[in-house]
């Protein structure tokens, strides 16, 4: 267990103006480093593993030693530890809403994203702009999307709870695969829903045809609203990670990472020419207790071993680049992260 931080802002110190996470849902230590393997022929090569601020994030929710996705994804969002199902809502508690970073941001004045490779109404990307007491409320989590809390952009699988009709009804400009998202005048266009397919987007290794990629949904989503003079909140999650790791399926495994990594790396190419921006690569969990036994070499899949079909207890990594993300550090607990993305710094702990 990490020693408890206390977090405050120091006199002075302002926000970043751009703040961009992301999450490899099930993305665990031994994930990055098969991925690695596969890409490099060595470990430690990914693009955030480039990134001067590492640590490790404790995972575990308020009633469970293993978290689920919702639970893992309300810690980072809000700062606060709930039970496993509950979307952003004090539950252990009073069962209030709880503000999440995104809300806090949008109150600044800042424009907001979200987009993954799962259902837009899941429950990672759900932890951020909607409060629900279960996961599984997709209608109503994509009501309070389109209708409370308005992300400027919202990239993900269609269907579950989203239409087309009900984003347009929201004044929102949709867009249902790739041409069409490119297409896009990133420049005048103010909120956009994109609903690729009818649930989560294909696996890469499988194809995915005539939708896009992670990469290609971060590019257009922050040409969007890098047009807001105040500054973005983006959360871009590699979802399908997780999918990859509860079905012990290794090259999906190891060919979503790589397309997240690849993620992080066109958002890295855009925080080089936006001065003020803090980027945050972290996971909400390790899925599939794998463990790399073998390096096979560069293009050839290692030799691994997996313990579960499940969400397992191990910490994950955490990467920082940018102002602020020299308080990644050590082993952190994950509702840190929250204090971190709004650039307070620890007073005290580990």
């Amino acid at each position: 267990m990490a020693q408890s931080r206390v977090w405050t802002t120091h006199e002075g110190k302002q926000a970043p103006k751009n703040v961009i996470l992301l999450i490899g849902d099930g993305m665990g230590p031994e994930q990055v480093k098969a991925a690695g393997m596969y890409a490099h022929g060595t470990p430690g090569k990914l693009s955030f593993e480039q990134f001067p601020h590492q640590g490790e994030v404790t995972t575990y929710s308020a009633n469970n030693s293993i978290t689920d996705s919702a639970a893992g994804g309300t810690a980072i969002a809000t700062g606060v530890k709930v039970n496993n199902g509950v979307i952003s809502m004090a539950i252990p508690g009073d069962g209030q809403p709880l503000k999440t970073v995104l809300e806090k941001y949008q109150a600044a004045g800042k424009s907001a994203g979200l987009v993954t490779t799962t259902e837009m109404t899941h429950a990672t990307p759900a932890a951020f702009a909607a409060h629900q007491q279960g996961r599984s409320q997709q209608a109503e989590i994509a009501q309070q999307y389109l209708n409370t809390t308005r992300p400027e952009v919202l990239f993900g699988g269609g269907g579950a709870g989203m239409s087309p009709k009900a984003a347009k009804s929201a004044g929102y400009t949709v867009v249902i695969n790739r041409q069409q998202m490119q297409a896009l005048d990133t420049e005048t266009v103010t909120r956009v829903s994109g609903q690729f397919g009818q649930g989560h987007l294909p696996y890469e290794s499988d194809g995915v045809g005539d939708l896009p990629h992670l990469r290609e949904m971060a590019k257009t989503a922050l040409n969007i609203l890098d047009n807001d003079p105040d500054g973005l909140f983006l959360m871009i999650e590699g979802g399908r990670i997780d999918h990859a790791g509860h079905e012990n399926h290794l090259q999906r495994n190891v060919m979503e990472t790589l397309q997240f990594a690849e993620t992080v790396a066109e958002v890295f190419k855009w925080a080089e020419n936006n001065p003020d921006t803090l980027i945050i690569v972290t996971a909400d969990h390790e899925t599939g207790g794998l463990k790399v036994l073998k390096n096979n070499g560069q293009g050839q899949f290692p030799q691994v071993s997996w313990s579960s079909h499940d969400h397992t207890g191990a910490n994950v990594g955490i990467y920082g680049w940018g102002p602020n993300s020299d308080q990644v550090s050590g082993t952190m607990e994950n509702t840190d992260v929250f204090y971190l993305l709004l650039g307070q710094q620890y007073v005290t702990g580990d």
